[in-house]
């Protein structure tokens, strides 16, 4: 988008750009969402900046009303596979705080320098700006949301100094510390140590039911569980492990975080937000999706579907061999053992959360004869595992989607179906399409389309690149009686 189509948005107050660019006032030296009411300037005073990192080192202030720092996510991210689109998911989990510019860089295969120019050039920033923007929002969540001390709100966000988080915060929030927390609340009680609870935005429309459904029927038993509205689940984070529970909101998601360590804070609430997938514009999807006169009444019957991803892109890989060929039921089964035998006991179990997933690095010394599945499975697995132990095969938030595909189909029991799957909710592409799914061939039949290979990928071609909705739209295809898809896995879509 140039300035003026940034700025035609920004009249319009359009909401759905919220996160995609930033409107800084000249005037008033501060910085707000494009939906934010009270900001009308004339268009000689405005400036757009394509993230609120750019918007803080040019000078301006994050907007009281409009809260910009906290807008959803730009979906820009997820859908490009370029070095920038990998920096930025990387920064996002928290890679800069844990191991540096140089480690960022050094992950993505580039110097320090040339990752700072191609910042620079796409998004006004490099990577220190980037993060410190990161750090800033963490800060004012713990001193919004917790009791916590000044100190342990300044380390928890991933400051070096208290110095550094007073100035960073004051730049950012025209505000202390101090004065953020009061405005919060002046009589807040310091809840209990590690328990943070937060709003999670995205851009409607969003059926939280529908996301909640698909997590529950697959919840791994020790890991995972849906009761009276609420998704919880273990979290394997960088430093520590935590406890996660979901729900729905007024046009939010609300987050309950329990963490043994409060710099892990920022990592889960990027991965919460990936599981939901929360950072998608769900109106450019279906716009695009509705032009297809098969995928039409899917859209409007069931608007801002979205795709599941991942907490931990590990998990889902294995998931997804463990899947193979069986129910939904008996890939839970499978998981739930594995877990109860190589996942991590939890210090402090919660309800029916007990365990940790297991590690790759865990499952890949199992012994064989343990593992509860056909022996080509079996040795699948054992393939899938040691690849992501070793780091021959590159899963996280800055791999290489064709690399890591490519690198996946040279396993043994792993095809082009289970690359792609993995590919989507792990790496969590967009535009996946899996022709030869059995799911998608009934589907299409039912829409009086040709399942076939050939003809589903050329029918797809105008889906892009939102082909992974359009999968989804397609799987939930009712059969003629009426009833819902079978729940039978038509390969691993576990």
């Amino acid at each position: 988008m140039d300035d003026e189509h940034c700025y035609r948005a920004m009249s319009s107050k359009d909401a759905r750009f919220d996160g995609w660019f930033y409107v800084a006032v000249t005037s008033t030296g501060i910085y707000c969402r494009p939906s934010c009411p009270a900001v009308t300037p004339r268009r000689e005073n405005t400036r757009f900046f394509p993230t609120s990192a750019a918007a803080q080192a040019a000078g301006f202030r994050a907007c009281k009303r409009c809260r910009p720092d906290a807008a959803p996510g730009s979906p820009e991210w997820n859908v490009r596979a370029d070095v920038v689109g990998r920096a930025m998911r990387l920064i996002a989990d928290g890679a800069v705080d844990r191991d540096g510019v140089s480690g960022l860089a050094a992950a993505l295969g580039y110097s320090e320098r040339q990752l700072n120019r191609l910042l620079v050039a796409e998004v006004g920033v490099g990577p220190l700006a980037l993060a410190r923007a990161r750090r800033a929002q963490t800060a004012r969540v713990l001193l919004e949301t917790t009791g916590l001390p000044i100190s342990e709100v300044a380390f928890g966000a991933g400051f070096a100094s208290i110095r550094q988080f007073n100035d960073t915060v004051r730049r950012v929030f025209a505000h202390s510390p101090t004065e953020l927390r009061r405005r919060a609340g002046r009589h807040r009680a310091a809840g209990p140590t590690g328990v943070i609870t937060l709003r999670l935005p995205y851009r409607p429309p969003i059926d939280l039911d529908l996301l909640f459904g698909y997590l529950a029927a697959r919840a791994v038993p020790g890991v995972e569980e849906y009761t009276g509205g609420r998704y919880r689940r273990v979290l394997a984070l960088p430093h520590c492990t935590g406890i996660v529970e979901l729900s729905g909101g007024d046009g939010y998601v609300w987050c309950t975080l329990r963490l043994d360590d409060l710099r892990d804070l920022g990592a889960a609430v990027e991965r919460s937000r990936q599981l939901l997938d929360l950072d998608a514009d769900p109106v450019a999807v279906d716009a695009r999706l509705a032009g297809c006169a098969a995928l039409a009444p899917l859209v409007a019957a069931a608007p801002g579907r979205r795709v599941p991803g991942a907490v931990d892109p590990a998990e889902i890989a294995v998931r997804a061999v463990l899947g193979q060929q069986v129910s939904v039921a008996g890939a839970r089964t499978v998981a739930g053992r594995l877990t109860a035998r190589y996942g991590k006991p939890l210090t402090a179990p919660t309800g029916s959360l007990t365990h940790a997933f297991p590690t790759a690095a865990a499952l890949a010394e199992a012994d064989p004869d343990d593992l509860p599945m056909p022996a080509a499975r079996r040795r699948a697995l054992l393939a899938l595992t040691d690849a992501l132990a070793s780091g021959a095969v590159d899963l996280g938030p800055g791999a290489d989607r064709d690399e890591s595909e490519a690198r996946l189909t040279e396993l043994p029991g792993i095809g082009p179906w289970t690359a792609g799957y993995i590919r989507m909710r792990a790496l969590g592409d967009p535009d996946v399409f899996l022709p030869t799914d059995l799911g998608i061939r009934r589907g299409l039949e039912r829409l009086g389309r040709d399942g076939a290979p050939a003809a589903a990928t050329a029918l797809a071609e105008s889906w892009r690149p939102w082909r992974s909705y359009a999968m989804q739209h397609v799987w939930a295809v009712p059969q003629p009686d009426g009833r819902a898809a079978a729940s039978r896995v038509p390969a691993m879509r576990s």
